[in-house]
């Protein structure tokens, strides 16, 4: 089978990353698609991942609908040329070029349609299939539910066995208290108007966490100068391990906010988005890995994070509730890798038979 990946985000190399590496294995031919991305593409270089470059990206509103008219263009010849069966990614280019060719579209896709009313109408509404988790408020009939999140396409048991060595190369031994914070830049179509944390917020939190063990910072761009001491020049491929052995996890990322928790890590996130994803209700309601806390309600985050840090069990809590998590939920890259390879008589099985899921463990 011809097989497409698009990539439109770094943390979509982490969730594809096994998915290609099982579809190549199993003979068949997997071409990767990338915009200008750096963080993206310093991930697939170290994967050993080969990819086509599709151009560069733009932060303007604007501009983005001149530059996807660009970006289905360039796909569309690619699709042609390589005779591309299947599409995947959370990509509205490849949902329109399913439209215009022979391909097919499967839109993989954990938010929730309020959140995201621009990529509902310019992607799903073209796409053949979408992959969302169990819960969540898709209302569309394309849509295929199973029960995994998209961190466990990467952080599965079956795949991630955490690095000690990260702990040497940040300069902690094994056992002692640190903490990863991650400041979002917020510049995604979906994430018009959203606010994270405030920078007052930002200098207490460090003030707070510093006094306990260190604090090591990771952010999507350019970082306050008063931060700059705390932030972690690691490997992009190398924070997983970090925040697996982290006391804790604080930022208003939603995808480092549940792959900490979903490795064990008490996750505080505090931004306008909480209450309003699914997921991340679930991984904080039915499993209590992670706590969400808007902008407004700061007061209720500090003291949450002072009554996590007395705990003297912390981790051994996390890992407990961890694995009632892990027991319930498929290994979503060995179900993603069956449900594309077998497109679209397993869309009719899944439809038959929702439960056919769970042999993906």
């Amino acid at each position: 089978m011809n097989i497409l990946i698009d990539i439109c985000h770094p943390a979509h190399v982490h969730l594809l990353k096994n998915v290609y590496k099982q579809l190549v294995e199993h003979g068949n031919n997997v071409t990767v698609t990338v915009k200008e991305l750096p963080a993206a593409i310093k991930l697939l270089q170290i994967y050993g991942i080969p990819y086509v470059y599709i151009g560069h990206k733009s932060d303007s509103i604007g501009k983005k609908g001149v530059m996807q008219l660009m970006y289905d263009f360039k796909l569309w010849k690619l699709a042609m040329k390589k005779h591309i069966d299947v599409g995947v990614g959370t990509s509205v280019t490849i949902a329109h070029v399913s439209k215009i060719s022979k391909m097919k579209s499967i839109i993989i896709d954990d938010d929730d349609d309020e959140v995201e009313p621009l990529f509902v109408k310019y992607a799903h509404t073209f796409a053949d299939s979408i992959m969302t988790p169990v819960g969540t408020s898709r209302k569309s009939p394309k849509t295929v539910f199973y029960s995994s999140y998209h961190a466990l396409a990467h952080l599965h048991p079956n795949y991630f066995k955490p690095d000690p060595s990260v702990l040497k190369e940040a300069g902690v031994s094994e056992g002692e208290k640190f903490f990863v914070m991650r400041f979002n830049a917020f510049k995604a179509h979906h994430d018009v108007g959203v606010v994270g944390l405030t920078i007052e917020n930002k200098r207490k939190l460090v003030d707070m966490l510093s006094k306990q063990g260190k604090v090591f910072i990771t952010t999507e761009k350019n970082i306050d100068e008063e931060f700059k001491q705390y932030q972690i020049k690691l490997s992009p491929e190398k924070v997983h391990s970090l925040m697996y052995y982290a006391t804790m996890f604080v930022g208003d990322s939603q995808s480092m906010t549940s792959e900490a928790a979903i490795l064990g890590t008490p996750a505080i996130r505090c931004n306008t988005f909480v209450g309003k994803l699914h997921t991340l209700n679930e991984i904080e309601n039915d499993y209590g890995l992670t706590y969400g806390f808007l902008p407004t309600d700061s007061d209720k985050m500090f003291k949450k994070i002072e009554e996590l840090l007395s705990m003297p069990n912390l981790k051994e809590v996390w890992e407990a509730k961890r694995q009632k998590l892990l027991a319930d939920k498929i290994d979503y890259a060995a179900f993603l890798t069956w449900f594309i390879e077998n497109y679209p008589e397993s869309r009719e099985i899944m439809k038959i038979n929702p439960d056919y899921q769970y042999r993906f463990r």
